[in-house]
């Protein structure tokens, strides 16, 4: 997370911070126990209370040291709720410091949960190993929407920013193995481009993730015109589609691209 791209570049401009601590450093046995058998019997190993809990004391106590004042705690979980766009940006906007649990095993002492974290999350409905990656996942979404991160456009023109998923992008060559470009980004008219992308990203969204349409008509984000774009899409109408409008290569320019390609601040638990 801090020695490669945008979370590094962020890291070294000093727009966030990460701190990692090991709950068997706070054990009190030989063999640094932090999990048991599960009350009730069933599969699996229980990771304990106590250490989690002094792990995340010590946690809190370095983040007040270092002028944080307040820290939220969140368990990464598949039982969790599922981590948004909107509350990525929340945390991102909240200016507080985060403890984020990572748990292993059959799962954490449910009275730890209780005592200690603020909220459970999730980042899809599956199971890994551990709670690590789904923490960097948060991490690395984080950091993209924190002030300095990004260019704001980049940000801002994402997929999830206006509560849809984004549209399809191009790059040279203006032709590969016969495939064109959609000739309205070749055109300069931005005004047009612009109305393109948003056809494209709703009907990428209807046909990929329907719920966020709905999701986006109750929140009052579609526009009368994006409805009549998405009554098209259904219809199978003229230029919805990513194939539509695509500028058909000529020989000259297929011939041309054959040639060039021979030529060529967190604290994790």
């Amino acid at each position: 997370m801090t020695a490669h791209g945008i979370t590094r570049r962020a890291f070294e401009a000093g727009l966030w911070q990460l701190a990692t601590w090991n709950p068997r450093d706070f054990t009190h046995d030989n063999h640094r126990t932090v999990d048991d058998r599960p009350f009730g019997g069933g599969p699996g190993m229980v990771m304990l209370a106590e250490p989690l809990a002094d792990a995340v004391d010590a946690a809190r106590a370095a983040q007040r040291a270092a002028g944080i004042a307040a820290t939220r705690v969140i368990a990464l979980s598949a039982g969790g709720v599922p981590l948004t766009d909107s509350r990525v940006r929340a945390l991102a906007a909240g200016g507080e410091g985060v403890v984020l649990v990572c748990g292993r095993y059959e799962g954490i002492d449910q009275r730890f949960l209780d005592a200690y974290v603020d909220e459970e999350v999730s980042i899809g409905d599956f199971v890994l190993s551990g709670g690590e990656i789904a923490a960097m996942a948060l991490i690395d979404a984080v950091v993209r929407q924190l002030p300095g991160a990004l260019k704001e456009a980049s940000a801002a023109d994402e997929s999830f920013a206006h509560g849809l998923l984004d549209a399809p992008h191009y790059s040279r060559p203006e032709v590969w193995r016969e495939r064109g470009v959609p000739a309205v980004l070749l055109s300069g008219h931005h005004a047009q481009i612009a109305q393109w992308r948003r056809a494209q990203s709703l009907a990428r969204t209807a046909r990929l993730r329907p719920e966020l349409i709905e999701r986006a008509r109750r929140l009052g984000l579609l526009s009368a015109k994006d409805e009549q774009v998405l009554r098209s899409d259904a219809q199978g109408a003229d230029g919805i589609t990513p194939a539509a409008n695509v500028k058909a290569p000529s020989s000259d320019a297929a011939n041309k691209a054959e040639s060039s390609v021979h030529n060529s601040r967190v604290t994790m638990v």
